[in-house]
């Protein structure tokens, strides 16, 4: 076997698993939009039956942050998975009355990232217990595991978003979340 069909093959298998991870994470959070999903979750509570995860993740943020031009990001969840992944899920809303264009700082200033285009790639957490920072995860090639392609926001719109890092050790439960233009919130950690 050549090593370039060996590259070109774990070339592919990476990307497959972008594909597949970021698939999972916008059906993961699409379910988020439905206006008549709210009356649906509040029925089944009524009705006894155990809420879905979807459910306890609207009604309780772990944070909500303030940004620019009326901006406002509500952290929904932050999952540590048996992988060594940590996933923030999180919902940006425009409370302006005019669509905003969402800033680039959000991507961060490494240059790999920026080659990638719009992205979340700049958030970042801070252990303060273990004094780590983590970023944003990235592809083989250089692509923030994070939404991306987001530049114009409409007024009143909502959309999910997920960040992917690598996870802190078990013994760490809270960690500070922090995303360029918006403010810094502490987030607890589940899994």
């Amino acid at each position: 076997m050549s090593i370039r069909f060996t590259t070109t093959a774990r070339r592919g298998m990476a990307a497959a698993a972008v594909a597949v991870s970021l698939a999972l994470g916008v059906a993961g959070c699409s379910s988020g939009d439905d206006k008549s999903g709210d009356t649906s979750a509040s029925a089944s509570k009524d009705s006894g039956s155990n809420p879905s995860a979807q459910e306890g993740q609207s009604e309780e943020p772990l944070a909500e942050l303030k940004g620019p031009d009326g901006l406002f990001f509500k952290i929904t969840s932050a999952e540590r998975d048996s992988g060594g992944f940590l996933t923030v899920n999180a919902e940006l809303k425009n409370d302006g009355s005019k669509s905003t264009v969402v800033s680039s700082r959000l991507t961060g200033n490494e240059t790999e990232v920026m080659r990638n285009g719009q992205s979340f790639g700049g958030a970042t957490l801070a252990d303060s217990k273990e004094k780590k920072r983590y970023y944003v995860l990235r592809d083989t090639e250089g692509r923030p595991l994070t939404t991306t392609g987001l530049t114009t926001i409409k007024a009143g719109e909502t959309i999910p978003v997920f960040m992917q890092f690598p996870a802190p050790p078990e013994s760490t439960t809270e960690v500070s979340f922090q995303l360029p233009t918006f403010a810094t919130a502490t987030i607890k950690i589940s899994g």
